[in-house]
């Protein structure tokens, strides 16, 4: 069985779930808090298209709580999130999958990144934000 290496971080919001789904759940805010990925977005039919290149679907479950930015073209392929209640607060898990070939560094490069932009929807979701 071929399977990839998956990377989760995690970070704890003072902010309801549902405020914390508001922030990552809507595409157009991308930009603000994962710029790494997408400087840009617009909708393309069912879609959005980050940059002006890659066709990205936003699937939204809030009964669950999760968001995944997935590749239009195949699903499998993206970023799986899910955000979790804790008391007052909540807890939102970022996971990424990696192919077999990447090195250590890339890993720890991109989870440096995904690590900075759990710590902006922190910002943009804790009260007092502006959003």
């Amino acid at each position: 069985m071929h399977t990839n290496r998956s990377e989760t971080r995690q970070i704890s919001i003072a902010a309801a779930p549902d405020r914390v789904l508001d922030v990552v759940g809507d595409a157009r805010t991308l930009p603000r808090w994962a710029p790494g990925f997408a400087t840009t977005i617009r909708p393309a039919g069912e879609h959005w298209v980050v940059n002006d290149e890659a066709a990205v679907d936003v699937r939204v479950d809030r009964a669950h709580g999760t968001v995944d930015i997935v590749s239009a073209a195949d699903p499998r392929r993206g970023a799986f999130t899910r955000v979790v209640p804790n008391g007052a607060g909540s807890e939102y898990l970022f996971t990424l999958f990696f192919p077999e070939a990447a090195g250590e560094d890339e890993v720890a490069a991109q989870m440096a990144v995904v690590e900075e932009e759990l710590r902006t929807v922190r910002a943009l979701a804790e009260p007092g934000a502006r959003g």
